[in-house]
């Protein structure tokens, strides 16, 4: 009978600590700003993880867990496939950031 408290109670902890860590991938426009932010953010670099927790702090999000550049072939249907976002020589590219709450 212990034993069978024991368990429904981790069970419950368990699913309560992982219904509040919510995770939220956001995609957004890679669009070049002259600051070097984009490329920060689409490399993955260091520079960009105060962009990506700021993102992800301004949409109640508590941090950045991840951001990459992101192909518009791994999209579904919300972005035009590849050389259909393309006007004047420039194409769009896309950035997933990755926040936790």
């Amino acid at each position: 009978m212990r034993s069978l408290l024991a368990l429904v109670s981790c069970a419950s902890i368990i699913a309560a600590s992982s219904a509040l860590a919510e995770t939220r991938v956001f995609i957004i426009a890679n669009q070049a700003d002259g600051y070097g932010v984009d490329q920060c953010l689409a490399k993955g670099e260091k520079c960009g993880a105060q962009v990506a927790r700021t993102y992800c702090q301004s949409r109640d999000f508590a941090q950045a867990s991840a951001y990459r550049r992101v192909d518009p072939d791994e999209i579904t249907g919300s972005v035009p496939k590849t050389g259909a976002n393309c006007s004047h020589g420039h194409c769009d590219e896309y950035v997933a950031i990755t926040c936790q709450r």
